[in-house]
């Protein structure tokens, strides 16, 4: 969490996330890569205001988003418009680690990849809370959404310390405070209307990915 941007900076919303994601994807459906990289800041902001449990995902997201933004402010950052340019791009110009790590450990490739896992992990959890009850377990949530998602491309170390960082996780009325957005039927309808627009973004980057066989890259 960057001390820098003060406090009002990591304050949490939902709305914003909501706003970002709306503008993600261009008539033809791209993926604009600046408005995708604006909605994690976004998401990193939510992971932050549950204290350090989510540290570990967070970090990397932040260092993650770093890389893509300098892609984007490069000297080819015309090429990294889209997500799909951008893939084109580096395949073209051979930019992209496909078998094992060699001299490109941060192609815009690779970098999004470990964002898309994420984004699909955080989609899950925020779904099952959005039909959560309120005597629903945030731990039990997340711990599935993980071991949907993420856990699969995790080290056991990792998967470890995962598993011990959701139990001590806030109650589920905390999560929705969180949000700020207002009482619980409006969160449950904001998230309603988000979930739909991440998890397209979601599907048009697997479906992109899994077309140019780069879904494993190492």
């Amino acid at each position: 969490m960057a001390d820098s941007e003060g406090s009002v900076e990591q304050k949490f919303s939902l709305q914003e996330v909501l706003d970002t994601f709306k503008l993600c994807l261009s008539e033809n459906k791209e993926v604009y890569l600046q408005h995708y990289v604006a909605g994690w800041r976004g998401l990193v902001k939510f992971l932050n205001s549950l204290g350090s449990v989510f540290g570990f995902i967070s970090k990397d997201a932040v260092n993650k988003i770093q890389v893509l933004v300098s892609h984007l402010n490069g000297e080819n950052g015309s090429q990294y418009v889209t997500v799909q340019s951008m893939v084109k791009y580096e395949l073209d110009n051979e930019l992209v680690d496909l078998t094992k790590r060699g001299g490109h450990p941060e192609s815009g490739c690779r970098t999004l990849l470990r964002l898309h896992r994420a984004l699909r992990w955080l989609e899950l959890f925020l779904e099952r809370l959005r039909t959560s009850t309120e005597d629903s377990k945030t731990s039990v949530m997340c711990a599935d959404a993980y071991n949907e998602s993420l856990a699969q491309h995790h080290p056991w170390v990792v998967r470890k310390a995962a598993g011990v960082a959701f139990c001590v996780l806030p109650g589920r009325q905390a999560f929705l405070e969180v949000m700020n957005v207002g009482p619980p039927e409006q969160v449950v309808a904001m998230l309603g209307e988000a979930l739909p627009l991440i998890s397209e973004v979601y599907q048009i980057t697997e479906e992109l990915y899994s077309q140019h066989n780069l879904l494993d890259l190492p």
